[in-house]
């Protein structure tokens, strides 16, 4: 089991609150990538899998998929097959390099326990607005801690 997140109890409902997050999501920020752009440790290092852990579909795929790998017998009951670096490692197709673009400036109503009025989140274009609205709501809820 995880560590628990420690949140102090929140002194107001959830709608006193706005989260405010800077995103970069995946299908905006991100584009595919090679082995060798991502810094793949496997491409970089090679890689080794046991052959004894893969299933027969998995081990044939291994050794005809069309990368270079030696056998190499540790034990009984212990064999690896060894890929050497440079080469695109088995989860190329997975490999994600960010874009040059500026993230979300996002804001929505409510904190991690929702949005009771169900309002829609906003997105700044500006950084600098995203920060002078975060401050103007940090001020909001010192006043409203002040007066009780």
């Amino acid at each position: 089991m995880g560590a628990q997140l420690f949140r102090p109890p929140p002194l107001m409902g959830a709608g006193a609150y706005k989260t405010y997050e800077m995103r970069s999501p995946l299908s905006t920020h991100f584009r595919r990538g090679t082995c060798a752009e991502a810094q793949c440790p496997q491409y970089l290092n090679g890689w080794r899998v046991r052959v004894e852990a893969l299933t027969p579909d998995l081990l044939h795929a291994a050794r005809t998929s069309g990368r270079k790998w030696v056998e190499q017998h540790v034990a009984e009951g212990e064999t690896y097959l060894l890929f050497e670096a440079g080469q695109p490692c088995f989860r190329a197709d997975q490999h994600r390099i960010r874009v040059e673009r500026p993230p979300l400036y996002v804001v929505r109503d409510g904190d991690y326990r929702g949005n009771p009025r169900g309002t829609r989140g906003r997105q700044h274009l500006n950084p600098a607005h995203w920060v002078e609205d975060f401050a103007e709501h940090q001020q909001t809820l010192a006043d409203e801690i002040e007066k009780g």
